[in-house]
């Protein structure tokens, strides 16, 4: 398989705002309006006549002050951050450390087999790799595993068979974690975008396509099965 990639930019989104389990912190004044109700100096009692004055003085209109209750809610905020995927090297053929993360398992295909670290093709060729910088499997984002179709061992031959619903599963960190594919597409070499981070946890496969040829890049996509990890 030949891989040809452009430089992968930022695709990271950070600052995720969650108001899950929020907390409520409330301070409230208490609504006691004072009354005032003192009769003011100079006013005159019923049937009074001003004295020296032609015109009768209106006497003044008690006051009442009202103070109003507030209430402030503070709903507390989480953040969180997504992973960011490494780039894809200028030479593919970087020479990537010999690192086995886990495993994976996919039932239709028959397939169950170490799950490698690396994005280069020195690393493919050990068999199906798991992009740097991606979520790891059972965590918050998208998972991105590549894998060959018609060389070495060829884990991922007949991942244009994999249907609605079929499971993928991961094994890393003594943790199980159960996906169910959700769709596929086929997209050009340079469609970066299948490794951009979710707030969901999600997996993305690829390999060349057609089988032989490095024209395209057949994707499939699958969803956590239950919740992430922390």
């Amino acid at each position: 398989m030949t891989m040809r990639w452009r430089r992968l930019g930022a695709t990271a989104v950070a600052g995720l705002a969650l108001a899950g389990g929020a907390a409520f912190a409330t301070t409230s004044a208490e609504d006691d309006p004072e009354q005032v109700a003192s009769l003011p100096t100079g006013a005159l009692l019923p049937g009074e006549e001003p004295v020296g004055a032609a015109t009768p003085t209106t006497p003044t209109t008690p006051t009442t002050l009202a103070v109003p209750s507030t209430t402030t809610t503070t709903v507390p905020t989480t953040t969180i951050v997504l992973p960011r995927p490494a780039p894809v090297p200028l030479d593919p053929r970087a020479v990537e450390p010999a690192v086995v993360v886990g495993t994976i398992e996919i039932p239709r295909l028959g397939l169950a087999v170490d799950l490698h670290e690396g994005i280069s093709l020195n690393t493919i060729d050990r068999g199906p790799s798991h992009w740097p910088g991606t979520a790891l499997p059972g965590k918050i984002g998208n998972v991105v595993v590549a894998g060959h179709r018609v060389t070495k061992s060829r884990p991922f031959r007949h991942i244009d068979q994999l249907q609605a619903g079929d499971e993928i599963v991961f094994t890393v960190e003594g943790r199980r974690s159960v996906y169910r594919v959700t769709g596929s597409e086929v997209v050009p070499p340079d469609a970066l975008h299948i490794a951009t981070q979710t707030a969901e946890p999600v997996v993305t496969l690829f390999a060349c396509h057609p089988p032989g040829s490095a024209r395209y890049r057949y994707v499939v996509r699958a969803a956590l099965e239950g919740p992430p990890a922390p």
